[in-house]
């Protein structure tokens, strides 16, 4: 009997706690506090790109902000910040670049120094984490989404592709995108993409998983975007104007390509899945609130209170 008195009270509770209130508390405004707070301090994000050289990789960042910044060629991995402002709302993006892997006459355990820098960046932000006197807002500079670059070789991943995203895809969200896809026929993308697809499953390489539309209007216009995995992309810094409306496009003797065409490229796709269906925001949002569930962190957080224990 008083078990049954308590669940019936418990229920009671439940219901009185849901109530709305009759006047204005305040607590409602909370998102829009928090969101007006982040468009002031900006946006961050950390995107990592990595791929062998020749890939067109800074081209492809500069398509995909529309901007002009270009990392110099070089042979380490190199951070480079831009503040990008659209509407009002600023995006402190940090770009690092790991070019020129690969290029090597012996490419053994060339992903390491990549891996370190994960981690790396990490380890900061656990320490600052973990302060007494901590800032109110931790600079984030964990690398967020690494794009690796696939050579369009049309035959399918190299070994040392494999290698690579083996050691990757445990410590950060990748997304393999090929280069260059107007060097293959719609015919070869549709093989190549299959091959690739294959290989990543025979060798179990997580990617990013894009987040669930909840919206039935956007889930429509976003899910057959998802389907083009991997993202075969070209970029372009070349920008002409047509009917008003600004394209970056390459120019060939048989005709043109338009980088924001989904008939040409996925170009369109992987920008929009990153940053317009509201990942890329969400993710900050929900970072800001002091919710957001990162497996990586979580991960790697454990394994630094491992290490601690264990020595």
């Amino acid at each position: 009997l008083s078990s049954k008195l308590s669940r019936k009270s418990s229920r009671k509770y439940l219901r009185a706690g849901a109530k709305d209130t009759h006047s204005y508390v305040g607590f409602a405004n909370f998102p829009n506090q928090v969101f007006r707070r982040a468009v002031k301090n900006g946006f961050e994000f950390t995107l990592m790109v990595v791929g062998q050289s020749g890939l067109g990789k800074s081209t492809f960042i500069n398509s995909l902000f529309s901007t002009e910044k270009t990392l110099a060629p070089t042979t380490q991995i190199e951070e480079k910040t831009v503040r990008l402002v659209e509407n009002g709302v600023a995006l402190n993006l940090t770009l690092v670049d790991c070019p020129g892997f690969g290029d090597a006459i012996d490419n053994n355990k060339c992903w390491e120094p990549v891996v370190d820098f994960v981690e790396r960046k990490y380890l900061e932000y656990f320490s600052e984490e973990t302060k007494i006197e901590r800032c109110a807002i931790i600079p984030d500079k964990r690398v967020h989404l690494c794009l690796y670059f696939i050579a369009p070789t049309g035959h399918g991943l190299k070994q040392l592709d494999i290698e690579f995203m083996k050691r990757l895809h445990e410590r950060v969200n990748v997304i393999p995108v090929i280069a260059k896809a107007d060097t293959m026929t719609a015919d070869e993308l549709i093989r190549f993409k299959a091959q690739i697809t294959k290989e990543l499953n025979e060798n179990n390489i997580k990617l990013y998983k894009f987040p669930e539309i909840e919206d039935e209007d956007e889930k429509k216009q976003f899910d057959p975007l998802r389907e083009r995995v991997p993202f075969a992309v070209i970029g372009s810094n070349q920008v002409k104007e047509v009917n008003g409306r600004r394209i970056r496009y390459r120019e060939y003797p048989w005709g043109v390509v338009e980088v924001e065409n989904l008939k040409h490229n996925d170009f369109i796709a992987l920008r929009d899945l990153i940053i317009r269906c509201g990942n890329l925001f969400d993710y900050h949002f929900r970072l800001l609130a002091g919710s957001v569930d990162n497996c990586f962190d979580v991960d790697f957080k454990r394994m630094v209170l491992s290490s601690v224990i264990i020595s």
